[in-house]
């Protein structure tokens, strides 16, 4: 039982609704505008999960080898790294949790495209291979991404845009400018996460050489951009809801925008860094909250 709670650990599940999001925030976009694929929906959010999991456990065990993990580690304590989980069984679990993913999505685009092997299917083929490198070589291989400032990027990419429009026309089979909004949207609060995490660990990142955007910004910017990414977020939700209003129900979802204010006050007044620990999960729940209240209102 303890190797599976450890295993579980590895897993890190509270980043799981984060990572739903932009699956949702597509489908639900798609059951707007019809048509909708219930096994698009389902293989979506499997496909999701196996690669979100991947991504944790190559973090984990990419950190170890690379030596990020020691005892300057302020974030909760890595499977690898603390013995708890031996290197050799964490990679035979990102072999076969890629494997999972693979399978998992090639179907979600067969069913997509109906089955057809044409120029979409081989695209979105291509857009499936190029997440699944990029969940492992984050911080897996000689020279990580992750350490190097691009981890932001990515983020917005595969959180964001790829998730949410390459859903939405896995369900409609057309897309169109202004799903440019709500994409961007999740994908900048993704990368907020992903900043807060890196801002928590900016002191220890730094004396391990880990050179992500807080690290080379530093603080004080880190905390502006990370403003920056919340407030450009919501811009981006409000602008999609002016340019389709129908109803005031489409709305709904501004109740939330309290938290995320308290959220920024937090994150601007929080010290010493390691502090910011519980907004990682509040600001994750608050953006997954966000989508469903969205989706529900244009729904």
């Amino acid at each position: 039982m303890n190797n599976l709670n450890h295993w579980i650990a590895a897993s890190r599940p509270r980043t799981l609704p984060l990572a739903f999001s932009s699956t949702l925030l597509g489908s639900f976009l798609a059951y707007s505008d019809k048509p909708f694929k219930v096994p698009v929906l389902i293989l979506a959010l499997l496909t999701t999960l196996f690669l979100q999991i991947l991504s944790n456990l190559a973090n984990d065990y990419g950190d170890s080898m690379n030596g990020m993990d020691n005892e300057h580690r302020v974030g909760p304590k890595r499977s690898v790294q603390s013995g708890a989980i031996e290197a050799k069984a964490m990679l035979i679990a990102i072999v076969i949790t890629s494997l999972l993913t693979l399978t998992s999505g090639i179907l979600l685009i067969a069913y997509g495209f109906n089955f057809n092997i044409s120029e979409g299917f081989i695209i979105f083929f291509l857009l499936g291979l190029a997440a699944l490198g990029a969940a492992i070589k984050y911080t897996v291989g000689s020279n990580p991404y992750g350490y190097s400032g691009f981890g932001d990027l990515f983020v917005y990419i595969f959180f964001g845009l790829t998730g949410v429009l390459g859903t939405y026309y896995l369900h409609t089979g057309t897309l169109n400018y202004t799903l440019l909004l709500p994409a961007s949207a999740v994908g900048f609060l993704s990368t907020a996460v992903l900043n807060l995490n890196n801002m928590r660990d900016i002191e220890g990142d730094a004396r391990s050489g880990k050179r992500t955007l807080a690290v080379i910004m530093g603080s004080q910017k880190a905390h502006w951009y990370h403003f920056a990414l919340v407030a450009v977020a919501w811009i981006c939700f409000l602008l999609y809801t002016m340019i389709t209003f129908q109803s005031l129900i489409q709305i709904g979802y501004l109740i939330i925008l309290p938290f995320f204010v308290v959220h920024i006050k937090k994150v601007f007044t929080t010290t010493p860094p390691a502090a910011l620990d519980p907004q990682l999960r509040q600001l994750a729940l608050a953006t997954f909250g966000t989508v469903l209240l969205f989706g529900i209102g244009m729904m």
